[in-house]
This record gives C-alpha cells, sequence and structure tokens, in this order.
C-alpha cells in the first residue's frame, strides 16, 4: 500500500511542479489522508522539494479507524500540542531550500494563511487549487473495497431495522438505533447525520430526525451511510407503515423508481454530469413535479460523503470508469410526505457489466 501512496504524491507532486512551484502545502483532512493513509487531527502533509512529510501537532492515534501514516513517509511531530502544523512546516519548506508554495486557500483561513506567509517571507505562495479533489475523483479497486464493504454494513443495518416493530416509535430514536447498528456492523460510525423522516416529513432531503412518531400509513424514508476506514456511501429508501400502500403514493412511488432507474442506466464513462441529471428529472419534470425538485440528481463519494463529480443541470464534465456516484431523486410534497430513493453505484463501461450497485437493498415499495 506504500506504493500507491507514493503514487499518488508523486502525481501531484507533477502537476504542483508543472505549475512552476516547489513545494505544496496540503491542509485539507480527506485530502491529507488521501496523500499519506492517515490524517491525524490537526495533521497536514508538506510535499518538500527534498522530503514529504507529516507534519502533525502529536503522535498519531493508533486506532484503524483513524488509518496508519504511510510507513515510508517520515512524521514531524511538534514540542508543542498548541502549534500550528501548517506553520510549522512552512518553515520546514523554507529549510528545505523552497521559494515557493502551494497552499490550499479554499481549505485555510485567512488568519491560517496569514501565519503560514509571515513564518517564510521569502516563500512565495501559491493556491494549489483542486488538484488533490481531482486526484481523489477516480478510485481505485482498493477504495472502491472499501466503500463495497461500508455499503454492505449500510445494508444490514436498514435491513435489520425493517424486520423490528416501527410503529408508536420516534424518528429520532430509529436514527439513534440506525446509527448505533452501523457500528455493531464494522462501520467506523456514520457516514453523515442518519435521517429518518415519516409522514409529512417523509421524502425531504437532509430532514432531521424529530419526536414525531411512526403512524399507520406513513410513508417511512430513511437515508443512512456507513463509514469504512475513511470511506463514506450512502443509501435511501422509502417504505409504508401497517397498510397497504394508498393509490397517490404507489404512483409518487413508481415515478420516483423511474427516475431513480433513468439515472442510474445512464452511468456510464464518457457521460456527461448533466445528462445523468437530465435523464432522472425528465421522468419527474414531465409529471409536473418540476418545482419539488432537488438541485442535484447526485454526487461523488468517497473520502467524503459529498464529493466531485455533481450530478446537476449545470454540471460541467463527464464521467470516469471507476467513479463512485449517488443517484438519488426524490419528490416531496408539503404537507403529505414523498418518496427518496438513493443508492451508491460505481461507473463502469458496459463490457464490465455496466454500473456496479453498490446498495442492494430491495427498492420494491414495502408496507412494514
Amino acid at each position: 500500500m506504500s506504493e500507491v501512496y507514493a503514487n499518488r504524491r508523486s502525481r501531484l507532486r507533477d502537476h504542483v511542479n508543472a505549475a512552476g512551484t516547489a513545494a505544496a502545502l496540503v491542509t485539507r483532512p480527506a485530502n491529507v489522508r488521501y496523500l499519506a493513509a492517515a490524517a491525524p487531527q490537526g495533521a497536514v502533509l508538506l510535499l518538500g522539494r527534498r522530503e514529504d512529510l507529516l507534519v502533525c501537532a502529536g503522535p498519531p492515534d493508533d486506532r484503524p479507524s483513524e488509518g496508519r501514516p504511510d510507513e515510508h513517509l517520515r512524521l514531524h511531530v511538534l514540542a508543542s500540542h498548541d502549534g500550528d502544523a501548517a506553520v510549522a512546516a512552512a518553515g520546514l519548506a523554507a529549510g528545505q531550500d523552497a521559494d515557493s508554495l502551494a497552499v490550499e486557500e479554499h481549505h485555510l483561513t485567512v488568519t491560517r494563511h496569514r501565519a503560514v506567509a509571515s513564518v517564510a517571507p521569502k516563500l512565495r505562495l501559491f493556491d494549489l487549487g483542486g488538484a488533490v479533489e481531482q486526484l481523489r475523483v477516480v478510485k481505485d479497486e482498493e477504495e472502491i473495497s472499501c466503500l463495497r464493504i461500508g455499503a454492505e454494513i449500510a445494508d444490514q443495518a436498514l435491513g435489520e431495522l425493517l424486520e423490528s416493530i416501527l410503529v408508536g416509535r420516534t424518528e429520532r430514536h430509529l436514527a439513534l438505533e440506525l446509527e448505533r447498528r452501523l457500528v455493531d456492523h464494522g462501520a467506523d460510525g456514520p457516514a453523515f447525520p442518519t435521517s429518518v423522516a415519516t409522514g409529512p416529513h417523509a421524502g425531504r432531503r437532509g430532514h432531521r430526525p424529530t419526536d414525531r412518531r411512526v403512524e399507520e400509513g406513513d410513508f417511512l424514508s430513511v437515508c443512512l451511510g456507513a463509514t469504512y476506514r475513511g470511506y463514506r456511501c450512502e443509501i435511501g429508501r422509502t417504505f409504508v407503515i401497517g397498510t397497504s400502500p394508498a393509490d397517490w403514493q404507489i404512483q409518487l412511488y413508481d415515478l420516483v423508481f423511474a427516475a431513480q432507474r433513468a439515472g442510474r442506466e445512464a452511468l456510464a464513462p464518457g457521460a456527461a454530469c448533466r445528462d445523468v441529471d437530465r435523464a432522472a428529472r425528465q421522468v419527474l419534470d414531465s409529471a409536473g413535479y418540476a418545482e419539488a425538485l432537488p438541485p442535484l440528481t447526485g454526487h461523488g463519494v468517497g473520502l467524503e460523503i459529498d464529493e466531485d463529480p455533481q450530478l446537476g443541470p449545470s454540471a460541467m464534465g463527464k464521467l470516469d470508469a471507476c467513479v463512485p456516484v449517488t443517484v438519488e431523486p426524490g419528490v416531496h410534497l408539503p404537507g403529505r410526505g414523498g418518496v427518496r430513493i438513493d443508492d451508491t453505484l460505481v461507473v463502469r463501461p458496459e463490457a464490465d457489466g455496466g454500473p456496479e450497485l453498490l446498495t442492494i437493498t430491495t427498492k420494491e415499495l414495502l408496507a412494514l
């Protein structure tokens, strides 16, 4: 695995050198972990002229979920725990005779940027931009394996919940139970705050669970995800509670299911991101739900739950193979509820069987 991280750093160094910069300072935690195998609290990565260093405020945590730093990457631990690793790294870059330093301006605060500049005034600072984020878009098979295991954990947690008694329990209680089950099955923790929405709340994107209790006849929509070795996946499903679904519930569910299927089928290497969004969106738009649709049909996942690419109407760029994304259309009708169906998939060429579905919990409209 050390070779994997060394290759990632080498690719970034090629980008930095091509831009005419001698060294780079990576501060965004997900980017540090991508390049160094671990991102201890407050750690930064220095791509130096002569040596790469993982600069830490204290000794790295030994917990497996936090990752272990690449053994071929030298650690530099600050003498004081309250020191700023980014500021220290800038001084180390100057000590390696660098005359310029690329920094992640989108992550550094103004105050921190000034501190980095002041510790080594002869260093010219340049913006690294989203160079590391772009490297992270296409995943290797080890990364995809972590996502696959995370998806299996999320499927297990959701499947067990569906076998329990739901009527009378609160959204908040069900969300907490799901997060406990994720950890029980081996997740580092939830990939994001679990959403459980019932009745008039169902189908609402990003709904925060409340003390509303599940009632007979409700739509129940659940969105959860597991983090495994730092990698985050996502699944969302909608069910009906207690009784056979009403006609309007069946019609709305079938419509969202058709939109989600259209979006999934549009995933292919070379497909424009906006075309994937359009495939799902036009199904719901043509049925009169244009005003009820979320701004995005989906997004990339990995070390963060919301990565590039973005699948939206104004999205730029095309999909590559081995890019994991969500497809998650939904419709929420104020006062009535709604439907959301959400899967994590990996873009694969047709010769390899097309999109690989990681989250496999049934999408049949179940009455629980």
